[in-house]
């Protein structure tokens, strides 16, 4: 094999030296002349198909680049974007806090359960920051739900969205009371019940907390009315609303402050011995 390939280094350099020699000996008959426009004819022919394989390889680099460089982009975008929506619901709980009449305390969603009829959130706060059982826990879009459970450093809440919830509300245009409460449908619709028939109600109306329970304070939004049943065989009628806290993007909170005062708590107890 090794004798064979050296033949074949041989054969190919007589092959280039017999060429050579024709060149030289046909120089004077023109035969270098006809080579020459021969050769320009064919690369002529051939530098066409060789650029246009240059451009496509060159656009083949540049469109890996370019994607490489959108892939970063978009991931700087979002980002940004997770930031400026960070930073605005830091901004509405800071007006939120300022703008209220009742102390709050900040608190951050650790843990959700949201998966049936008894859901509940966990919230990084408890007996040692003043959190206490029975006070409300709100954001920026409204009332999220109510301390059921407290610990040290932690507090278990009984969202709107529990089979259990329960809270006294008012309409804010009309100021017809009722009961909100959740049905167990959708995550965020609710229903305001034993609203008189009489009164007239639109959807699009705001629904917030009345303070006529002793147990959240006054004035705190639940939802917005999506709809109105009259009732069945009652003289009152059904009212569904959508909450406006979204309890599946919930991360950050307030708890309110804000205890029952013990004198109409007593005068209630009072009232439930006499029956």
């Amino acid at each position: 094999m090794r004798r064979l390939a050296d033949a074949k280094d041989y054969i190919i350099t007589a092959l280039i030296l017999l060429i050579a020699t024709a060149l030289m000996v046909s120089r004077h008959d023109g035969g270098l002349q006809n080579v020459r426009k021969i050769s320009v004819t064919v690369l002529s022919y051939l530098e066409q198909p060789l650029s246009n394989i240059r451009i496509y390889r060159q656009a083949l680099t540049t469109n890996t680049y370019l994607q490489r460089q959108n892939i970063l982009l978009q991931d700087e975008l979002s980002r940004l974007r997770s930031a400026d929506q960070q930073n605005q619901i830091l901004r509405e709980l800071l007006n939120l806090r300022e703008e209220s009449e009742h102390s709050l305390i900040p608190v951050q969603i650790v843990a959700k359960d949201l998966r049936g009829l008894n859901n509940s959130l966990t919230v990084s706060a408890g007996t040692d920051d003043g959190i206490r059982q029975g006070m409300p826990l709100m954001n920026s879009d409204g009332l999220v739900g109510q301390v059921n459970f407290t610990a040290k450093n932690y507090a278990q809440v009984l969202p709107y969205s529990n089979s259990l919830f329960r809270v006294s509300a008012r309409i804010q245009s009309s100021r017809a009371y009722g009961i909100v409460s959740w049905d167990g449908d959708s995550e965020n619709e609710l229903t305001l019940q034993y609203v008189p028939q009489t009164i007239p109600v639109d959807v699009g109306q705001i629904v917030e907390t009345s303070g006529a329970s002793n147990q959240f304070p006054a004035g705190i939004p639940i939802g917005e009315i999506t709809a109105v049943e009259p009732g069945r065989g009652v003289e009152t009628q059904t009212i569904y609303l959508r909450a406006f806290a979204d309890l599946f993007t919930l991360s950050e909170a307030f708890v309110v402050a804000f205890e029952p005062d013990t004198t109409i708590n007593q005068l209630i107890n009072q009232q439930e011995e006499l029956f």
